[in-house]
């Protein structure tokens, strides 16, 4: 069995977390920059009519799996990896790959060769090393952030993402207008050059490849710790696979059953955001009258309902990390905040007004950290830091399998029922599974770390047999 003695942060961890969070928010806004472009070239460019409606539905749907399928499947063999290897290193080699691969679709798009296909194979191969730098980078804060400052760290990590929201979308518009306004004589006269760039897109995707770079840089100044395995023999001797590394850490979870519970209920929350890869269709058909009698632009609506959208995510991301969190029965602080998830869901695959629809938006990104949050806490304070990669990546699979399901399947619904509808239904699905779960016993029980663990003995036991 790992050591499972109190493990004391390095002292000036709260420090070093600070300056690795900082760099890692940047690099994360540059990448919502490339990915706001993309879906602007996909609905504006590629697809620009509504009798292509359908072949929009599958293309956001298949530039989203592009990204889901490595980031579930991968995600046990990264978690495997990084509980073998450095972590700092992992990360930096991940961030210089991805650096190289935002300048690749630079290029094309320059070269005006981008196409889907390319878009797709790209979107993976990023995705994949994106995996293994989120299990190195969700396994080392951890052993640099005291135990008490984790719920407040785990706010702030999810306050990065949100904060992306809200810079990426008004930046990267920004950004792709700025050829053109060159051209029209708008800019000063030092930004002609300008005009010269076929595509602002490229501008936008410069950027985030130089954050890419920043992030692999600055960790090489820092000292982030990987946990010393102490059990990669096995009793003859021999050293274990990465696929019994894997198994232990599915076992783990299998014999400790108030956590399937915890991550069913992630697995279905997963499932219906993958309908909400259809908001790009919601907003150019379904809200279109609205914006447009506002005098707004697709772009310009796009760009509002995520910046509204991620307002909501810094919110809860603020809110967790200055109140820190429950510090019991935080089981509370992920199902209650998915039901109003789930019923802002609701709420926006019925609006057919453009601030209904970034009011639910708010709610929905708001309360995403407020749930992570909660989850990731109960995980960091139940799981040997030793065993958390092998851990965190099956529990991503289990909890995220249903999430490229879900994008497969939204992008053919799509394409025969109205999206707003299933929207709708999803949202529901989510809030009634939730509001049950607050009745589940084995759920509500997460926290009694006594109880799981006689569970997990019993269980190990009867597998055994």
């Amino acid at each position: 069995m790992p050591d499972s003695a109190p493990y004391q942060a390095p002292p000036k961890g709260w420090r070093t977390f600070l300056i690795v969070w900082i760099t890692q928010s940047i690099s994360v806004i540059g990448s919502a920059l490339t990915f706001f472009a993309i879906t602007i070239w996909l609905t504006v460019t590629l697809y620009p009519t509504e009798a292509q409606k359908p072949q929009l539905a599958w293309a956001l749907s298949a530039l989203s799996l592009s990204f889901a399928v490595p980031t579930v499947f991968l995600a046990p063999i990264a978690g495997a990896f990084v509980d073998r290897h450095d972590r700092k290193r992992t990360m930096i080699a991940m961030d210089v790959a991805n650096g190289f691969l935002t300048l690749a679709i630079l290029l094309l798009i320059a070269a005006h060769r981008l196409n889907i296909v390319e878009l797709i194979v790209i979107g993976a191969l990023s995705a994949s090393f994106g995996t293994f730098h989120s299990a190195a980078f969700d396994t080392s804060y951890a052993m640099i952030v005291p135990e008490e400052k984790l719920p407040r760290a785990n706010g702030m990590m999810q306050t990065i993402f949100s904060l992306s929201g809200i810079v990426a979308p008004g930046l990267a518009a920004a950004l792709i207008s700025l050829p053109a306004l060159a051209r029209q004589g708008n800019l000063p006269g030092f930004a002609s050059p300008l005009g010269q760039i076929g595509d602002g897109a490229v501008l936008a995707i410069g950027i985030d490849s130089a954050t890419f770079f920043l992030a692999a840089i600055t960790p090489l100044f820092l000292f982030i710790p990987s946990p010393k395995r102490t059990d990669l023999l096995t009793e003859t001797g021999e050293k274990k696979s990465l696929w019994a590394d894997v198994k232990e850490g599915a076992l783990y979870i299998w014999h400790r059953r108030s956590f399937l519970w915890l991550l069913g209920t992630f697995t279905v929350a997963n499932f219906t955001s993958g309908a909400l890869v259809l908001q790009p269709i919601i907003v150019k058909f379904q809200i279109a009258p609205d914006w447009t009698a506002r005098g707004l632009t697709l772009e310009a609506a796009l760009a509002l309902l995520a910046t509204i959208g991620s307002l909501g995510g810094v919110a809860g991301g603020f809110f967790i990390s200055a109140w820190g969190g429950l510090k019991r029965r935080r089981v509370y602080g992920v199902l209650v905040a998915l039901i109003v998830s789930g019923l802002a869901q609701i709420t926006y695959g019925a609006s057919r007004w453009l601030f209904v629809s970034a009011a639910a938006a708010f709610l929905m990104e708001g309360m995403i950290p407020v749930m992570n949050s909660h989850s990731q806490t109960i995980w960091q304070t139940q799981t040997p830091r030793e065993l958390q990669g092998r851990v965190f990546s099956v529990r991503r699979l289990i909890a995220q399998f249903s999430w490229p399901a879900s994008t497969l399947l939204m992008g053919g619904l799509a394409s025969r029922f109205d999206p707003g509808l299933i929207i709708v239904t999803v949202g529901s699905i989510l809030t009634i599974w939730c509001a049950i779960g607050l009745f589940n016993p084995y759920l509500m029980r997460v926290e009694d770390k006594e109880w799981i663990e006689a569970q997990a003995l019993k269980n190990a036991g009867v597998a055994a047999d």
